[in-house]
């Protein structure tokens, strides 16, 4: 055994790259990581992390701004942009070392580099410098290498006017007009954010609703909370153009049978993302992708080649930074030789606009294209005493149950803290819970979770804080 063999390489250093590295050291492997670029992938560097950072800070600055019902008056208030740039990469920086120092810290290396296989068990990793060094995976090459943000014709990124969410999380001025291509998670999450420190948003969006595929009882509410605040929806519409002149754009849009030009000091262009597979070297060795390029894998998070693993973004919807990690987990203890699957009943999803978002399990729409009779329950944070006491009224949680047996199929959250309050849909679908189990289950009060215990007992029809319809 030299020292450029391992027990796994793992390539890529993302949630879900670090996660297996951190846990195969743990079981006593020797494991690699090769990352290209910087520790902690797209999720701590430029997309979940400083964008959750950035929301924090511009909703505390709206809510400020709007606390004279509560008799709370600001006056002057300003947002320093460099200082609030400031204080998101100290955060970044913070997690980005302290991932690399917990990988070290459970006896893994990492090497910066590309990677590209040459065989089932062999890595050639190219340095910065252009030399290259040659790895060998004695149990197994777990592939996690994400995914990268879709270019379109026309809108190519130039990383000043047009940008992607990489260089939207990192503007040094606030833009006076905003153009979103695409209102999808990305789009809408970072635009509100731009949209409560003073840009004017427009979002041009192709299908008939903002966040495409997302339930859109639950859409509508971010969607009345973005116009309301002055931001334009433009549905069904085309982005067919875009000029640049300086530091300006001009965006060419189609839109109810018209062409309308769209002037903007960014645009930022957020279609969706691909998988980074292409520059593995997969197809040489026979490792299957679907026509958009993730890799397959089977419940054991194995390819079709033995010894060959992937997990995250690379092996297909829905791209998740959490779903990445408990794959990272559980293909440690695969290749470390222990039984082990992936088998979850229930993946969470949280997105953070205003208000947020939050899933688990089926939507009515899912349920019923199924052909599964269901009972609804819903209810208003109107209604809530906690959401009243913190403003924060808008939005319900809503339930979906199997009619046959009320075991719970599905629950979609728009509202306050919907992101936290998932959580306790997501063990109940794992669970295989009842609605009887979370209805019988006493939560705190005064607290937004007693919505959920009311939303399950209005499906029973036992709600007691509004009326059982």
């Amino acid at each position: 055994m030299t020292d450029k063999s391992y027990d796994a390489i793992v390539i890529g250093g993302g949630p879900g790259g670090y996660v297996a590295a951190i846990r195969l050291g743990q079981l006593g492997q020797q494991v690699l990581v090769v990352e290209k670029e910087y520790m902690g992938g797209v999720c701590l560097n430029w997309g979940c992390i400083p964008s959750k950072a950035l929301i924090a800070a511009a909703g505390l600055a709206e809510r400020m701004r709007h606390a004279e019902h509560m008799g709370i008056t600001v006056s002057g208030l300003s947002v320093d942009v460099t200082k609030l740039q400031a204080w998101k990469a100290g955060i970044v920086k913070k997690l980005t070392t302290g991932v690399a120092s917990l990988v070290k810290s459970n006896g893994g290396t990492i090497v910066m580099g590309k990677a590209k296989l040459t065989g089932a068990h062999t890595v050639l990793v190219t340095k910065d410098d252009g030399k290259t060094e040659s790895y060998v995976a004695r149990k197994g090459i777990v592939i996690a290498t994400g995914a990268t943000p879709v270019r379109i014709p026309g809108f190519e990124p130039d990383g000043k006017v047009v940008i992607t969410a990489r260089e939207a999380v990192s503007l040094p001025k606030v833009p006076k007009t905003l153009v979103l291509i695409g209102g999808g998670v990305i789009g809408m999450e970072l635009g509100m954010v731009y949209q409560k420190l003073g840009a004017k948003v427009i979002v041009v969006e192709m299908m008939t609703q903002l966040l495409p595929g997302v339930d859109p009882d639950l859409v509508k509410v971010v969607e009345k909370r973005f116009v309301d605040a002055g931001g334009e929806l433009l549905l069904e519409a085309k982005a067919s153009g875009c000029k640049v002149q300086g530091d300006k754009a001009t965006v060419t849009v189609e839109h109810q049978g018209k062409t309308r030009s769209l002037e903007a000091d960014n645009v930022l262009v957020a279609v969706g993302f691909k998988p980074n597979s292409q520059e593995l070297g997969l197809a040489e060795f026979g490792v299957k992708t679907d026509p958009r390029g993730h890799i397959t894998v089977d419940e054991r998070l194995q390819s079709n080649v033995a010894g060959v693993y992937a997990i995250g973004d690379v092996t297909g919807m829905p791209y998740l930074a959490h779903r990445a990690m408990a794959q990272g987990e559980i293909v440690a203890e695969v290749v470390a030789g222990k039984r082990a699957a992936a088998d979850f009943r229930a993946m969470p999803a949280a997105i953070f606009t205003d208000p947020e978002i939050a899933t688990v399990g089926m939507s009515e729409r899912e349920a019923k294209e199924k052909g599964i009779a269901i009972k609804i329950g819903k209810f208003p944070f109107a209604a809530s005493g906690r959401a009243m006491a913190v403003s924060e009224t808008a939005g319900f949680i809503k339930t979906i149950l199997d009619a046959s047996n009320d075991q719970v199929l599905g629950v979609g959250i728009v509202g306050p803290e919907a992101s936290d309050l998932i959580g306790e849909a997501t063990l109940a679908i794992e669970m295989c819970a009842t609605a009887q189990d979370v209805a019988l289950t006493v939560h705190p009060h005064p607290t937004l979770c007693e919505a959920m215990n009311e939303s399950f007992k209005h499906a029973l029809k036992e709600a007691v804080h509004i009326l059982n319809k």
